[in-house]
């Protein structure tokens, strides 16, 4: 795990390959299944479903981000505000 935390690069790279793989996969296969009009509604209510689920993820993850940024933004001025002004840290 912290071999993956220590380079984001080569993870960003293997995500890349493998969803570029899994792309070309799902050509290959509309092509060779064929996609008539039944098919492709089935499609439509599958996508509309998933890319609403993704959305609620992604709104869901930045509530929380924007909520620990605060937190850590009131944390930090707390602490400056708990150092004595005008007396030099060790003096007393």
């Amino acid at each position: 795990m912290s071999l993956l935390l220590l380079h984001p690069v080569v993870v960003f790279v293997i995500s890349f390959v493998v969803l570029w793989l899994a792309a070309v996969l799902g050509l290959h296969l509309k092509k060779a299944t064929g996609f008539d009009q039944e098919k492709r509604s089935d499609f439509a209510l599958i996508q509309a479903a998933t890319l609403t689920l993704l959305g609620l993820l992604i709104g869901f993850s930045f509530s929380m981000a924007v909520g620990r940024y605060d937190q850590r933004k009131n944390f930090e001025e707390a602490e400056a505000n708990a150092i004595p002004a005008g007396r030099p840290v060790g003096s007393g």
